[in-house]
């Protein structure tokens, strides 16, 4: 899926970013500039589909991808961004939103959810890396002579809990976006739980619960490019997916002694 409304980092520093992937061996090898564009290495690699993600072969490749970026040390500062991206968006989607759309996605609930959420997942011990945050497999392409897969597509790139960007990675497992209804998800296709040792077992802990970040990250951009965006795309029942994932799984991600705004 294109996803056409995107938050936007100033053109100074995105090519920081790139610039600095670049060197670090992360993405296309930028070759050059000028004034309304620039020149980037060609890539002898196909894009991913759906499937592959629930491939185990390719998605170890992923993985293995996702640390290389997570360790970069990019420029600019390294703090959280999800939550004043959260509220920004949120803002945004209440100006733009009728009186009944607001309703019905219980706008005047989610600064509080936002808010919890921030609490109950922020620890001083969390690992914050350079975060892609849009890691479905429209942005991920695999050589398949070398077996080596590249990460694509930065416009959502900031600094961010590592668990966050695994959360979002594990929930576009739920999406196929080359179908007659793209916008339907089926988390049926979710990953499922395996054994594994302590360190490991509370990343995936922290990442379920970053799953609940990342429903109201994408509900709110779909709220916002339903209005903003003409591509055939039903956005709205989307957003409409991923706020009902979002109270669907709190109670049991977050324990029933976390109030709930609902």
């Amino acid at each position: 899926m294109v996803r056409a409304w995107k938050f936007s980092l100033t053109g100074t520093m995105r090519y920081r970013h790139l610039k600095s992937m670049s060197k670090n061996g992360q993405g296309p090898c930028l070759l050059g500039r000028f004034q309304n564009g620039r020149i980037e290495e060609f890539i002898h690699a196909r894009t991913l589909s759906a499937p592959d993600l629930r491939d185990p072969n390719i998605s170890a490749l992923i993985a293995a991808k996702m640390k290389e970026f997570h360790d970069l040390d990019m420029p600019g500062a390294k703090e959280v961004c999800l939550w004043d991206r959260l509220r920004n968006w949120l803002s945004v989607a209440q100006s733009l939103s009728p009186p009944e759309e607001a309703k019905a996605f219980c706008f005047d609930k989610i600064e509080e959810e936002i808010s919890v959420l921030e609490k109950e997942l922020s620890r001083a011990y969390q690992q914050i890396g350079f975060c892609h945050n849009d890691l479905q497999y429209g942005n991920i392409m695999i050589d398949e002579e070398t077996k080596s897969v590249t990460i694509i597509d930065y416009e959502y790139a900031t600094y961010n809990p590592v668990a966050y960007d695994i959360a979002n990675h594990f929930c576009e497992m739920a999406a196929d976006y080359h179908t007659e209804t793209p916008h339907i998800l089926d988390y049926s296709k979710y990953p499922g739980d395996q054994p594994s040792d302590v360190e490991v077992d509370q990343l995936l802990q922290d990442v379920e619960k970053y799953t609940l970040a990342n429903h109201l990250f994408w509900g709110l951009w779909g709220i916002v490019s339903a209005h903003v965006n003409e591509i055939d795309f039903d956005y709205v029942e989307y957003a409409r997916q991923r706020f009902q994932q979002y109270w669907l799984r709190k109670p049991s991600l977050l324990g029933t002694n976390v109030a709930s705004s609902r």
